[in-house]
């Protein structure tokens, strides 16, 4: 199962950590969702999702605040079990000392911001979704073409690499070569990434490998992306017959998600980094309403229809 350590979170949400004296180099975060037990404090235990990290904004420090000692000395230490990763206080707020006391008892760390409730629960929800999404690795080279997320595949050898290169030298940005990490992030969404011991490198036969950032620099370069076409190369095979239209969509999937998918014949004096490029801005400008390939089989329809008209005449 996938999860992801209270460390990190600290890291990348900026929190403060108020119970040193718990140990958080152990605690893992395992769903990709959060929890605000503002029902939980009143008392309803029905539905808890204990093993979610716990928010408290304004609303439930107030009821907090307000609340007779017995029930606090009943209701926190159902709120606080052994099984809840981490509290985290918005705009700066702070517990009350039973609380704390109970949380370090149960070894349950209670961070602090000073982000508001919604805003902060949006980055955290975002960012856990991301980190704890399904994920694959294919074999590939995944490239930000003009915004467009492109996954270029085929066989070993085939020219994945040097028409990665061709297309960083004409402005775009690498993002993973030969091993591209693929995570679902929603029914919608595929983000694709570097295994970090790869991160920035291209590999050549012939040369070896590149460091694309040192060489190009900062800007030919990202983490992550997302995936919106696949370009698949393959050797040209002169009996094949290849889309030369392109009225229907083809497609691939990777992990129950649909993505566009060319299928790319390779042959000596095809310009890859061209084709890549061609590919990427089509599929934009079918994004934005117009298909050329309808536009013309339109026009041919028409043109069919004009000389129909003239024969009767």
């Amino acid at each position: 199962m996938a999860s992801v350590s209270i460390e990190k979170l600290i890291e990348k949400m900026d929190l403060v950590n108020i119970t040193p004296e718990v140990d958080v180099s152990s605690i893992k975060i395992h769903q990709p969702d959060i929890n605000r037990p503002a029902l939980q404090l009143a008392g309803y235990f029905e539905h808890y999702e204990e093993t979610r990290p716990q928010i408290i904004g304004f609303v439930e420090y107030s009821y907090m605040e307000n609340m007779p000692q017995e029930q606090k000395m009943e209701v926190y230490p159902k709120v606080l079990t052994d099984k809840t990763p981490c509290v985290i206080f918005c705009r700066d707020l702070e517990p009350d000392e039973d609380f704390k006391r109970i949380a370090i008892q149960n070894n349950v760390p209670i961070f602090v911001t000073g982000k508001s409730t919604s805003a902060f629960m949006a980055e955290i929800i975002r960012w856990l979704n991301v980190k704890l999404a399904p994920c694959i690795s294919v074999h590939g080279v995944l490239v930000d073409v003009y915004g467009e997320g492109v996954l270029i595949t085929g066989e070993s050898g085939i020219g994945k690499s040097e028409a990665a290169l061709e297309l960083i030298k004409r402005g775009h940005r690498l993002v993973s070569d030969d091993v591209v990490e693929i995570r679902k992030v929603s029914d919608e969404t595929l983000i694709g990434s570097a295994p970090d011991i790869t991160r920035h490198f291209i590999e050549l036969r012939g040369i070896g490998i590149i460091d694309v950032k040192t060489l190009f620099g900062v800007s030919s370069v990202m983490d992550t992306t997302n995936i919106n076409l696949v370009i698949r190369l393959e050797d040209w095979d002169k009996e094949k017959k290849y889309d030369r239209l392109g009225l229907e969509e083809s497609y691939t999937e990777y992990l129950g998600n649909k993505v566009v998918c060319h299928n790319i014949p390779i042959r000596p004096g095809r310009n890859l980094a061209i084709i890549c490029e061609s590919a990427a801005v089509n599929y934009r400008q079918k994004k934005m309403g117009y298909n050329a390939a309808q536009e013309l089989y339109q026009r041919v329809q028409n043109n069919l229809s004009k000389g129909r008209d003239e024969d009767d005449e």
